[in-house]
């Protein structure tokens, strides 16, 4: 068990290691305040980067202060980010968490947020309205500096085909558990670096469908690269065997 555990730790600081040398640590257009992270990110669900740079800009140009989304009308609020999509559902939440911060913090800020610990900080994101783990360790990685590893579809995919973590559900749906199970395997000083670096390794070369494996930079680490070249062996030489009794 001993060796094992050392092995998996090797890995993770060498595809670390990699990853950063390929991407930088490119941080994705995430904010350094707590507030504008987590607009950010409901502006990016279900949507391309493209598209929820735009949601979000269109955003801070109408509202320059988020005390003016309080007075808003949320419907008002949802032609705004509409072309963002989802924009009634995001409007309805965004109303709503303004609401709740400013009634917690006296002003529409997440500023007092770097005085909580880790847990009280998670505690209290997800408690917001469309705030789940991920959203929640979004702002806390980016904008209060916290040593946590948000887990999004590239991060999930990318780790599982390394093999550091073995889907608990059908169709590689992840839930809570797992993204803490991941997290507690991620050592807390290669977690910023992993996570932005997975996420422009799953968008350019290990996609979901179709993934270029054959200019992956990490590809010597990847358990299912490992175990698909094995069954190809062998289907080969089973080939070969067979063609040899005819």
């Amino acid at each position: 068990m001993g060796k094992q555990y050392e092995k998996f730790a090797s890995d993770i600081e060498a595809v670390t290691l990699v990853l950063k040398r390929e991407y930088k640590d490119f941080a994705h257009h995430n904010k350094k305040n707590p507030l504008d992270e987590l607009v950010l990110i409901l502006c990016s669900v279900k949507r391309s980067e493209k598209v929820y740079l735009g949601a979000y800009r269109s955003f801070k140009r109408h509202f320059p202060k988020y005390n003016m989304v309080l007075r808003m009308p949320t419907k008002d609020l949802a032609n705004v980010i509409t072309w963002g999509g989802l924009q009634n559902q995001k409007a309805v939440a965004l109303k709503n968490l303004m609401m709740i911060i400013t009634k917690e913090f006296g002003k529409p800020s997440l500023a007092l947020l770097k005085h909580f610990s880790d847990e009280e900080c998670e505690n209290f994101l997800t408690n917001l309205p469309m705030v789940g783990k991920k959203v929640a360790r979004c702002v806390m990685l980016f904008s209060l500096g916290r040593n946590v590893f948000p887990v999004d579809t590239h991060c999930w995919r990318i780790c599982t085909r390394l093999g550091w973590i073995r889907p608990t559900h059908k169709n590689n749906v992840y839930y809570h558990r797992d993204v803490d199970r991941l997290q507690d395997k991620i050592p807390p000083e290669f977690r910023f670096s992993l996570h932005v670096n997975m996420i422009s390794h799953g968008r350019k070369i290990c996609t979901a469908r179709n993934p270029k494996c054959q200019v992956c930079v990490i590809l010597p680490f990847c358990r299912q690269h490992v175990l698909q070249s094995a069954c190809r062996t062998s289907k080969s030489v089973e080939k070969q065997k067979t063609s040899a009794v005819q």
